[in-house]
C-alpha cells in the first residue's frame, strides 16, 4: 500500500517520526515540508490531496498543529475526503460511512497514538452501505456541477 504523508512546520517533527515507522510496512511518499521553518499548509495539503484524488497513492496523511486547518485545505481538492481525527471511533466512522481518503492529525499526538490511528485508518473497510453510497454520490455530484 502506498501512502502520501504532508505536514506543514508544526506537524513536521511528528511527520518525520512517523515515516520511519511506516517505513516498514507501507510505500511512503513525503510531499513536504522539509523542516520547522514556517511554511503555509495549504501549499502542501493541496500536494497531496491532488496525489490522492489522482489515485498515485492510496491514502493520505496530513499534519498541522491542531489538524484542522489542513483538513480544510485537503478537501478544497476534488475527489478529497480528509477527516481530522482525534480518537479511533473517530477513525472507523470516517472510514466506514464516509470513506475518507485522507486522515488529518494534529502535532500534540504521541507517535505511538498518531501510529495507531493511521494502522486502524488503512485498515478499516468503507461499509458500502446503500446509505452512505448514496451520500457520498451526492457529494460527487456537486464537486462535478460546483466550482469548489
Amino acid at each position: 500500500m502506498k501512502l502520501g504523508i504532508t505536514s506543514d512546520h508544526r506537524g513536521y517533527n511528528l511527520k518525520k517520526e512517523l515515516i520511519k515507522e511506516l517505513n516498514q510496512n507501507y510505500e511512503i511518499i513525503d510531499y513536504g515540508c522539509t523542516s520547522t521553518e514556517s511554511v503555509d499548509y495549504p501549499d502542501y495539503a493541496f500536494k497531496l490531496g491532488t496525489a490522492v484524488a489522482s489515485k498515485e497513492i492510496d491514502f493520505g496523511i496530513a499534519i498541522c498543529g491542531s489538524g484542522i486547518g489542513i483538513s480544510i485545505a485537503c478537501n478544497k481538492v476534488k475527489g478529497v475526503r480528509a477527516s481530522r481525527v482525534l480518537t479511533l471511533e473517530d477513525v472507523i466512522e470516517t472510514r466506514k460511512d464516509n470513506d475518507a481518503n485522507i486522515i488529518c492529525l494534529n502535532e500534540h499526538m504521541s507517535l505511538s497514538e498518531a501510529y495507531d490511528l493511521i494502522i486502524n485508518f488503512t485498515t478499516t473497510p468503507f461499509s458500502n452501505e446503500e446509505r452512505h453510497l448514496r451520500r457520498l454520490n451526492k457529494i460527487k455530484q456537486y464537486e462535478e456541477t460546483h466550482e469548489c
